[in-house]
């Protein structure tokens, strides 16, 4: 879809059901896993989805473009709702179900939502330099965790980040720099600790930690600092 159809079909989605429907299909998955990467836990991140796409249905009126894309917009809604819950870690979650039938609009792909949720649960479990790399990034605060997530996993440009997170990109690359750093220090520091373990079973091995980046996990790589807009 080119951004003259998306345009066309946000403004049909403002009053028709139906064109939301279709709105609701094109993000969904990915709105989705960017909150599912943020929280670590399907159950979680579907609950939390339901509540952002219910705001986005509220709101969806007051949206114009202003120079600020309709994706930018609904990942803000998104980084909102992931913030509220880690604040409170407690949320009042909104079923699927209000969505479908209290406000009539239907999902264009049928596909089983709760299927989704445990695939994605099951892919969870399987990816260990998924599991490995969340439980560095949770060692991080909610403000590192969101710029490197938006820009290593879903693939943001400098910009895109600025206008989701509110905040100018000089302090969106700042936050890069020291999170990465600070998630680069957390890898060798626990790396160490794994190769004490291992040491006596394997006896060991003299490569230096220092120099093994953070791709070692399969996601991020540390020296990146050339940034684009």
């Amino acid at each position: 879809m080119d951004l003259q159809e998306e345009k066309q079909l946000i403004e049909r989605a403002k009053t028709d059901p139906l064109a939301f429907g279709e709105l609701y299909d094109l993000y969904y998955s990915k709105i989705f896993n960017y909150i599912l990467r943020r929280v670590g836990e399907a159950a979680t991140a579907t609950d939390i989805t339901s509540d952002v796409f219910f705001k986005v249905m509220k709101n969806l009126a007051k949206f114009e473009w202003r120079g600020i894309p309709f994706s930018s917009w609904i990942y803000k809604i998104a980084s909102n709702e992931i913030n509220n819950y880690f604040r409170r870690k407690r949320f009042w979650f909104l079923s699927l179900d209000t969505l479908f039938e209290d406000h009539g609009f239907e999902v264009v792909d049928k596909g089983d939502l709760q299927e989704d949720y445990i695939e994605a649960q099951k892919q969870l479990e399987r990816n260990e330099d998924f599991k490995q790399m969340q439980k560095l990034l949770k060692k991080l605060s909610q403000k590192y965790q969101e710029v490197i997530i938006l820009r290593y996993f879903e693939d943001k440009k400098i910009r895109e980040i600025s206008e989701i997170t509110g905040k100018n990109s000089n302090t969106v690359k700042s936050l890069l720099t020291r999170g990465l750093e600070r998630l680069r220090n957390q890898f060798v520091h626990e790396t160490r600790l794994r190769t004490k373990l291992r040491r006596g079973e394997e006896g060991g091995e003299n490569r230096s930690l220092e120099t093994q980046p953070i791709s070692a996990v399969g996601v991020i790589e540390v020296e990146d600092r050339n940034y684009d807009n």
